[in-house]
């Protein structure tokens, strides 16, 4: 047979190698995790330099895009008009580079923002180089948009008063100067006097930027459409009888509901004061018992500390009231009976005792 010591070795075993388990299963997922995170910082770290030379190569891209296309307007014109080209090439040709980025920008308005209405005005017209109409998905004018493109060495603040013209004649919200040329402190773009003005490399960022804010204050009017109705409707409802009778009925229910507590706590109070009682008559009993055997047999009887010592002063005032009355009774058994008759009155008395403990339970079982 197997002993109670091999037993708790076989548990100290399997204690020992359900640990030894749990530990390496531990190592494994964090040699696995350290894989993984490896892992993923060598995707990252190879998904970081593909975008450092993305972005190079725009850039790169971006530099020649222009001078490219001034090269190609530049033989156009030359095939058309040969003298004119020559005159211009003279000048400087800084009319045949601003149509380039106006086109340019044309261009990318139109392949970035294909809902919305990009409308170039015609050479020879007042007004901006390109007019956008911002429209939401669902169709709704949010708001106008026009551009100028400059391509020049120097700044003008007279770009700035003309624009501001343009703008208002067409009630455009928003004015943008698109030119290579800066004002000073301004590196790439900034709110210049009313317009914005920025580098043709930001041009875009500023184009998604102002559009978004077009769409928001456009989203912002249509949901303010209707607020003052909306106010008068709220303000009926909470002065009507409808709400009246809801608050009514809430506060009814609560009236209800602390009304049964009410009842349920003095109900429960009751028991526990009748219940008490029985524990108190148990007790009294038991300890009278105790103090008659106690009296009838003497001191060979042994002490029960629980019914001898009781820190209740209540307790031990009527356990000795108790004991007090089971020395009479045992004296008045034996004036009566004598010593041959004291082993039958002891008898009668425990059957006396037995059936009041009995009926004392059963009070306690019907609580």
């Amino acid at each position: 047979m197997r002993t109670l010591g091999d037993e708790e070795k076989d548990n100290l075993l399997n204690a020992a190698q359900a640990s030894e388990l749990e530990l390496r299963q531990q190592k494994r997922a964090l040699e696995e995790r350290e894989k993984t995170l490896t892992l993923e910082v060598a995707r990252r770290l190879e998904e970081e330099v593909g975008k450092i030379e993305e972005a190079a190569a725009k850039r790169l891209e971006e530099e020649h895009r222009l001078r490219d296309a001034e090269k190609d307007r530049k033989l156009q014109d030359a095939q058309r008009i040969n003298d004119e080209l020559r005159r211009k090439l003279q000048q400087g040709s800084q009319q045949t580079q601003g149509e380039v980025l106006e086109l340019e920008l044309e261009t990318l308005l139109r392949s970035t923002f294909p809902s919305d209405h990009i409308e170039p005005v015609p050479k020879g017209l007042r007004g901006a180089d390109v007019v956008q109409k911002v429209l939401s998905a669902s169709g709704h004018h949010c708001g106008t948009i026009v551009w100028e493109a400059k391509r020049t060495k120097a700044w003008s603040d007279g770009w700035v008063q003309k624009l501001k013209d343009d703008q208002r004649s067409l009630r455009a919200e928003l004015a943008v100067i698109v030119s290579e040329a800066l004002p000073r402190d301004c590196q790439q773009f900034n709110h210049f006097q009313g317009v914005w003005v920025t580098n043709p490399q930001c041009a875009l960022a500023l184009a998604t930027a102002l559009r978004f804010q077009l769409k928001e204050v456009a989203t912002s009017k249509l949901a303010a459409i209707g607020k003052n109705e909306k106010m008068d409707v709220l303000y009926a409802y909470l002065s009507g009888a409808e709400f009246r009778q809801r608050v009514e009925t809430i506060v009814e229910s609560f009236n209800e509901m602390q009304k049964d507590l009410q009842e349920e706590r003095r109900a429960a109070e009751r028991r526990w004061a009748k219940r008490e009682k029985l524990l108190q008559k148990v007790i009294g009993s038991t300890s009278g018992m105790y103090g008659d055997l106690q009296g009838l047999i003497g001191s060979s009887m042994q002490t029960i500390p629980a019914l001898s010592e009781s820190d209740d002063a209540g307790e031990s005032d009527a356990i000795t009231m108790l004991g007090r009355r089971s020395e009479r009774s045992s004296e008045s058994f034996k004036d009566a009976s004598g010593e041959n008759e004291t082993a039958f009155s002891l008898r009668d008395f425990n059957r006396s005792l037995h059936v009041h403990d009995e009926n004392t339970s059963e009070e306690l079982l019907e609580m």
